[in-house]
């Protein structure tokens, strides 16, 4: 009877005992806005991918590892790599995301932010404020942070001609230069190689860089020369960053010269080093392809706009101006502008992609050489021609000036990262808002995996991914984005390596690319296997100066 009594009491004694000591999360722990599962996980650090899961609530990373609980949406990303968004730290958006959020071009090439500006704010000083909550209020399905134009500022102040601002004029800029940075500007940017950039002086620079030191902003810059004076340009982008005291960003770093192919680069890249082991600041973004693309009024030289756009254009109507212009075409860069016929060999590798004119619509890629064979006129005429009959658009041309060797070389930097030099396309399979049709609108993010890392083993995948991700987040200063981590924003971008492709070509430069299975920005599935998912969850990036404030 005892033994009978004993035994119920540990049964009873067993029943009432606590449960075990790891009980199971409760069911709000195990609930997710999304899990994505199975994944090759590339944590965007350039360590080794490893397996694993990512638990995602409010837009934030939440779990990495096994994640046991439901997402309200769940990706298999089985045979897949996970990798932290890809950052596009060139871009040209800034206008076109207020008619159309979507920048699905950039969604399809895996990118997540965009850093836009190398022309400044679609609006003045005084209106960045009000233009990014408009952003925010009308939504975005992408990231965006924006520079503002120093050129921005003098044009205000001076108009768009030439000459040394007076002390007032000067007073003024820096002021608007403030006014930019509180609102939410990353930096000031300058494109030097255009007027009426081209007119402002180093020592101007320096004083507008020294507004935005305070701010931890920076100098981004389309330098002065790329080409033959290429280590001249980085040694004044250096001088501004150093003595303004603010970081610099050498915008779509090449060699573009086609008499120094193999030479320049290396001397660039020993500068920018040389520059890094003192202490500066200093790196740079590209693009992987061998050509360049922008106006074709670039062919001018920059003394003709001397006294504004109106004036310049005019001058270039005149017989007698054209001749001159004709000899200096030929004599090369000169002070104050390179020269880009030359750059890239002669006009036969000047290839005309959009005249804004249906008469010269049968030359579409055709080289200015050729069409000017075809029509038996002198080829300097016919460019400028083109850029006349186009006004009040901006003719474009790409530019084969640089060498897939030097392209290479500087894509090995571990300071070097990825920016496309393109738009959104204001319609998906368009040309891009700057009315470019080059490749690098559709397929340079993918083209670094496809080319660089699985076909030509330039880099680890580990590294491009780094490239695209942490680095450039930590350059910017996105302490929360870059990497994958608990706890940081969930952008995310989800690929299959053995079907990733770049499918733009310069005949095609709007196919899209494949490979790119999901994008998920700020915690939304914004692209998936269907395209764009009509997620507005981008954020507006703002910098150091308007997060203080």
């Amino acid at each position: 009877m005892r033994v009978l009594k004993l035994t119920a009491l540990l049964a009873l004694s067993a029943a009432c005992a606590s449960p075990p000591s790891s009980p199971q999360p409760s069911p709000s722990a195990t609930e997710y806005d999304l899990v994505i599962r199975n994944g090759r996980v590339l944590d965007g650090g350039g360590n080794p991918w490893v397996r694993g899961d990512l638990g995602i609530t409010k837009g934030r990373i939440t779990k990495l590892g096994v994640v046991t609980g439901k997402g309200r949406r769940e990706i298999d990303a089985r045979g897949r790599y996970v990798s932290p968004g890809w950052i596009d730290m060139m871009d040209h958006s800034g206008e076109v995301l207020l008619e159309s959020p979507a920048a699905e071009n950039k969604l399809r090439m895996g990118v997540t932010t965009l850093i836009g500006g190398e022309g400044g704010t679609p609006v003045p000083a005084e209106s960045i404020t009000t233009y990014f909550s408009r952003l925010e209020r009308q939504g975005v399905a992408v990231n965006f942070g924006s520079y503002y134009s120093a050129a921005q500022a003098r044009v205000h102040v001076m108009g768009d001609g030439a000459g040394t601002p007076t002390p007032a004029q000067l007073a003024a800029m820096k002021s608007d230069v403030s006014l930019a940075m509180h609102s939410g500007a990353l930096g000031i940017s300058s494109a030097l190689i255009y007027p009426p950039d081209s007119y402002q002086s180093t020592a101007d620079l320096i004083e507008l860089a020294k507004v935005v030191s305070p701010c931890g902003g920076f100098y981004a810059t389309h330098m002065r020369d790329e080409s033959e004076n290429l280590v001249s340009g980085i040694r004044e982008a250096v001088e501004i960053g150093e003595k303004g005291g603010v970081k610099v960003e050498i915008f779509h770093l090449k060699a573009a010269f086609a008499p120094g192919w193999g030479r320049l680069m290396p001397q660039a890249l020993a500068e920018i080093d040389s520059a890094r082991g003192r202490g500066v600041d200093v790196a740079a973004d590209l693009y992987p392809y061998p050509a360049g693309g922008t106006g074709l009024s670039i062919t001018v030289p920059n003394w003709v706009f001397a006294d504004g756009e109106e004036k310049g254009y005019a001058r270039l109507r005149d017989p007698s101006v054209r001749e001159r212009l004709k000899r200096e075409v030929a004599a090369g860069s000169q002070a104050g502008w390179s020269n880009l016929v030359r750059a890239s060999g002669g006009w036969d590798h000047v290839v005309l992609a959009n005249p804004y004119n249906k008469k010269y619509a049968a030359y579409h890629m055709k080289s200015i050489a050729a069409i000017a064979t075809a029509l038996g006129r002198d080829p300097a005429d016919v460019a400028w021609d083109i850029v006349l009959e186009a006004l009040p658009n901006r003719a474009m041309a790409l530019f084969f000036m640089m060498d897939e060797g030097d392209i290479a070389l500087a894509l090995r930097q571990p300071w070097t990262s990825i920016g496309t030099d393109a738009a959104s396309a204001l319609k998906f399979g368009e040309v891009d808002a700057l009315g470019l049709p080059h490749p690098r609108a559709y397929g340079t993010f993918p083209r670094i995996i496809a080319e660089y890392v699985r076909k030509r083993h330039l880099l680890t995948l580990e590294e491009a991914v780094r490239k695209m991700t942490s680095w450039p987040a930590a350059r910017m200063g996105f302490a929360d984005r870059g990497v994958i981590r608990e706890g940081m924003r969930a952008d995310i971008t989800v690929f299959d390596f053995d079907r990733i492709q770049d499918n733009a070509t310069w005949d095609r430069p709007t196919a899209a690319p494949t490979g790119i299975d999901y994008v998920v920005v700020n915690g939304e599935v914004t692209l998936d296997q269907s395209g764009y998912s009509g997620a507005k969850a981008g954020h507006v990036l703002r910098g150091g100066c308007a997060q203080k404030s």
